[in-house]
């Protein structure tokens, strides 16, 4: 992470989106690519205000608003250098656009001494025009804005005659795996924009939370993008499992990325590859095998069912524990146990009965 590498330099690094400076000061990683802080209640960050920024304890937010901003005011002032991300970049004009609703993105580029943007190779587009389409894009689709609050625009350096903006001003294009990315064939994840629409429909992250996925990227977008960028997939072989492949993601993407076939893709390339465990490998074969035969079929969910009834009984309800593999499960939350008599047992009585009262 850049930050940690600033840091281990001898830097102060400091976050300047709000909900990014919230987490920072606990040390966690964003959960949402555009509420990092989502995963937070009101209580526990007025927590945080008081016990990181010695703030008096309160639950108005304009107040703990107002406290963030005038410390991060202060840090805006003595800063020599500024770095930031990028939205989009304009090859016609060098011009770098950052989108923030705080107006932190401004002051990041015009206050310190020297300005660094670092982007990924994907976020250059050609013209002014296509740079403006995608921002409505990802406007509408992040917030429900026609546009955002601030839209910064910097081409440059500041000339001798402009009153404020950077004295130096770099760019670092990254390829960090894009390339590989591309020829793996998941190039198309490289059109998202970042608005979070995805995530904000999934019903796995909305389960799970961002923290789950257990990288920079999260939600559907980021069950592709981290093993597709990553130098070894099977790094991150379970992300392309945690999805149902309803394809909600890829109706509320405004780009229309197919994220439901890449995720198939990616599951198919890390079987490929015999990325999966062995035990998961087996488990599949004997279900298979389990519902090609009626007879196993039965057997099985008779056995099932007498095996979890027992264990719940003992649990005094719902299965407290299963033995592994599927202690997985039972570490976070109960399992029900199967039904004492399966649909098609009951299907056979009832049809009995209906013949004898026939």
């Amino acid at each position: 992470h850049l930050n940690h590498a600033l840091e281990a330099a001898g830097m102060k690094v400091v976050e300047t989106d709000l909900g990014e400076y919230i987490i920072q000061l606990v040390n966690e990683p964003p959960s949402h690519i555009v509420a990092p802080v989502i995963h937070k209640r009101l209580e526990d960050i007025a927590q945080i205000f008081h016990d990181k920024l010695d703030m008096p304890h309160t639950l108005d937010p304009s107040e703990m608003t107002a406290a963030a901003r005038s410390r991060l005011r202060e840090e805006f002032f003595g800063a020599q250098m500024g770095v930031s991300g990028c939205n989009f970049a304009i090859a016609e004009t060098g011009t770098v656009c950052i989108v923030t609703n705080e107006g932190n993105g401004r002051m990041v580029t015009s206050l310190p001494r020297v300005y660094v943007a670092v982007m990924g190779i994907e976020k250059v587009v050609p013209t002014v025009e296509d740079a403006i389409l995608q921002l409505q894009a990802l406007c509408r689709s992040a917030t429900g804005q026609q546009f955002s609050v601030y839209c910064s625009m910097t081409s440059g350096p500041r000339t001798p005659e402009q009153p404020d903006g950077p004295e130096q001003f770099h760019v670092v294009l990254m390829d960090n795996g894009r390339l590989r990315m591309m020829e793996r064939g998941y190039g198309e994840a490289l059109l998202c924009v970042r608005c979070g629409a995805c995530l904000n429909i999934c019903p796995v992250y909305q389960e799970i939370g961002g923290h789950a996925y257990g990288s920079t990227y999260n939600g559907p977008i980021g069950a592709v993008i981290s093993p597709a960028l990553a130098p070894r997939m099977e790094d991150f072989k379970e992300l392309p499992h945690a999805s149902t492949l309803c394809g909600a993601c890829r109706d509320v993407c405004p780009v229309k990325i197919d994220l439901p076939r890449l995720l198939v893709d990616l599951r198919a390339d890390l079987v490929k590859q015999d990325a999966n465990p062995q035990m998961e490998e087996w488990a599949i074969r004997g279900y298979v095998k389990a519902m090609s035969s009626r007879q196993l079929y039965e057997t099985s969910g008779k056995l099932a069912s007498l095996s979890t009834n027992v264990m719940a009984n003992l649990s005094g309800g719902n299965i407290k524990f299963l033995p592994p593999p599927l202690n997985g499960w039972t570490e976070h939350r109960d399992f029900p146990p199967f039904a004492r008599k399966s649909f098609r047992d009951w299907w056979r009585e009832r049809q009995k009965l209906r013949h004898r009262d026939a």
